[in-house]
């Protein structure tokens, strides 16, 4: 048994050496904006960052927005995690192909991290003038909670839904998690087994 945890343990810490995507999950609500509102529109997203590529992979569905829709980007970097607001760090003055002038609707598209126009000009230079740069303080952003994806309709100028990017967890994360639930419960069931037998 110890050693097929370890082997298991070996094998999920070569996944995460390895690792060069970070998936982030996104939940839209009114109530995720600063200040709240009462939109009842709602979205679920996610977002893609691939280090090796330098791609940032967007996926969107959202409905129920009061008014439609003017812009969508991503904000970042916030003073604290999951609060507060930022300034534009991705395209304006919106995604390419973002649906405009809709209350629901549905949006993919992949931004090259390597090109300016993937940026708002002014976050290229408040983050070291390049767009390596630039892509470094994003990437830092959304490992830490800091970075939102706003969607801007007529009704609310300011943004009426939007979600912070939220990590998940990489599968050699994942697979340490179920190790240490496994470890615990064989230490439970030997120590059952062994005060049977006394």
């Amino acid at each position: 048994m110890k050693k097929c945890l370890l082997n298991a343990l070996l094998m999920s810490c070569l996944i995460s050496s390895q690792a060069q995507s970070f998936l982030y999950n996104v939940n839209f609500s009114g109530a995720n904006e600063s200040p709240a509102n009462g939109s009842p529109g709602t979205g679920l997203g996610t977002v893609l960052y691939d280090s090796l590529a330098h791609t940032l992979a967007l996926n969107l569905s959202f409905a129920g927005l009061t008014g439609s829709t003017t812009a969508s980007h991503i904000h970042a970097a916030t003073a604290s995690p999951f609060t507060g607001t930022a300034g534009v760090a991705t395209t304006t003055p919106t995604f390419a192909g973002f649906p405009l002038g809709v209350t629901s609707g549905s949006f993919a598209n992949t931004l090259d991290l390597t090109l300016a126009t993937s940026y708002n000009a002014s976050f290229i230079t408040a983050n070291g003038g390049t767009t390596a740069s630039a892509e470094v303080a994003l990437a830092g952003a959304m490992a830490n909670g800091k970075a939102y994806w706003n969607i801007h309709t007529s009704t609310f100028g300011g943004g009426e839904i939007r979600g912070f990017l939220t990590p998940v967890p990489e599968p050699g994360t994942l697979a340490l998690i179920t190790l240490g639930g496994l470890g615990g419960a064989a230490r439970i069931w030997n120590k059952r087994r062994a005060s049977r037998k006394v």
